[in-house]
């Protein structure tokens, strides 16, 4: 019998956004300090070598923004779809998302919303490495970037069929050039 191939999917919630007047919930550009954050998810991608064959992005602003940064440090540039399912969604559909992703990707990023992210990691998730549970639970914060993995297809994600194998949250440096 042959193991079932190993997926992973990694979900990067849309860096710190502005709040500009009279400006729509999905136009909402990243803030200064989001724009520092979103190529530092791009460097911590690279660093870890969690480098996507596929990114399916929200269609809000702020999470092609910040899709747009990470990407601008990674050696590479898979291929990319902005999807509009993925717009907070209830966790189900985001499933529906992600269960219909070609078999021949192997490692899928998520560009997202919270609680849409959150909630799909604690649901999914079995089990984590060390305290990435409880984290998940307290909060995913903007720029965060969390690992799940299993064996399997992508159809077969669901309750509890994950392992949490790695979180971080991205943070640009915050000091003015001299």
């Amino acid at each position: 019998m042959t193991p079932s191939p190993l997926r992973r999917l990694l979900l990067l919630r849309h860096a710190k956004s502005a709040r500009p007047p009279g400006t729509a919930d999905h136009e909402r550009p990243l803030s200064a300090r989001g724009r520092r954050d979103a190529q530092a998810a791009g460097r911590l991608l690279a660093k870890t070598d969690w480098l996507p064959d596929l990114v399916l992005c929200s269609t809000a602003r702020r999470a092609g923004e910040t899709w747009e940064l990470a990407a601008a440090e990674l050696a590479g540039l898979p291929p990319v779809r902005a999807e509009p399912r993925l717009y907070h969604p209830p966790v189900p559909e985001l499933l529906a998302v992600v269960h219909a992703v070609p078999a021949y990707v192997s490692t899928l990023l998520v560009v997202g919303h919270n609680p849409s992210l959150r909630d799909t990691i604690l649901m999914v998730a079995g089990d984590g490495v060390g305290s990435e549970i409880p984290q998940v639970q307290e909060k995913f914060p903007t720029a965060a970037i969390a690992e799940l993995t299993w064996h399997g297809t992508w159809g077969q994600l669901g309750l509890r069929t994950a392992l949490l194998t790695g979180l971080a949250v991205a943070r640009g440096d915050r000091r003015r050039p001299s």
